[in-house]
């Protein structure tokens, strides 16, 4: 069975403005033309993709399922047609690369930065993001090779550990907590934390952990960055919980103290993963390759 690019993105605007009639202006279509190619695409799958309402159209569960695969089709057609173009340029490959805010912070940089010193034709883009939206990017091919904190949500990923990590924690001059150089998870329990958005691994592990003991995590204030972050603890707004790379750095710039945080979960690893493909692109393979040599996969 063929399927058309004009009729499958048809699907898509069809799915997102909930008209048939939006859906067809909006891929330049009339609507007869629109009507008959979602009626001719339905009885090829043998399924109904929409169900018509008063007031427009509501995709059915068969629909969602096709609009994921359009949406990874289109992201690797962009793919394709983005890391054509730079031959041209003579860029011989690019790389979409999407992590978590903490291996961004301590340690992607300079792993990325020796690659690149190794393949300067290579162009990498990097775009933040949690662990789990992360694995969601590279599973639906709108990036090539995710790095993340377990848990692994999505079995079409194959994973490699890449580092270690640790979490620390920072208060302010003068804490009550100031005075010691290590604290328990409890200890925190019972002061406001300034943290990362809601989605954040380490967020989320708080929040459990807080769960499993019966208590409250009085997530204070959230906001996106660990620098923001070390501000708001300087500012006597909270403690805070974060990666120790960082925290090493912001207790030498900032009016803060560095405290080991003594759980054994602060000791967390981040992982590669890339989807679970016959053979990856070499440009991939190249990369995750130099950054985890000896191949570990991690099972979800």
């Amino acid at each position: 069975m063929r399927l058309d690019l004009t009729t499958l993105n048809l699907v898509l605007a069809i799915e997102q403005t909930r008209s048939i009639t939006r859906g067809a202006e909006r891929e330049h279509l009339a609507l007869a033309a629109a009507s008959k190619r979602i009626s001719d695409l339905e009885s090829r799958l043998g399924v109904q993709l929409f169900e018509r309402r008063a007031r427009g159209v509501e995709p059915t569960e068969a629909c969602r399922a096709l609009v994921r695969h359009i949406r990874s089709l289109n992201a690797s057609l962009h793919a394709l047609e983005s890391e054509v173009v730079e031959f041209a340029r003579g860029i011989k490959g690019h790389l979409r690369i999407a992590a978590n805010a903490g291996a961004i912070a301590e340690c992607l940089p300079a792993d990325m930065a020796a690659f690149l010193q190794n393949h300067p034709q290579i162009r990498i883009s990097l775009e933040d993001m949690t662990s789990s939206e992360t694995q969601t990017a590279v599973a639906e091919g709108r990036a090539d090779i995710g790095v993340f904190t377990p848990p692994i949500l999505d079995n079409r990923l194959e994973t490699r550990r890449y580092r270690n990590g640790r979490l620390a924690v920072l208060v302010p001059e003068g804490h009550a907590l100031a005075g010691r150089k290590s604290v328990s998870f409890d200890d925190l329990l019972d002061f406001d934390l300034v943290g990362l958005h809601a989605g954040a691994s380490a967020q989320e592990l708080m929040r459990e952990q807080a769960l499993a003991r019966g208590r409250t995590l009085n997530a204070r204030l959230a906001v996106r960055g660990f620098d923001a972050i070390a501000q708001l603890v300087e500012a006597r707004l909270g403690v805070a919980v974060l990666p120790q790379g960082p925290a090493e750095r912001f207790a030498q710039v900032f009016s803060v103290q560095l405290l080991r945080l003594d759980e054994t979960w602060a000791q967390r690893d981040y992982v590669l993963g890339v989807a679970r493909v016959e053979r990856l692109p070499t440009v991939v393979q190249r990369f995750i390759d130099a950054l985890s040599p000896i191949p570990k996969e991690i099972k979800p």
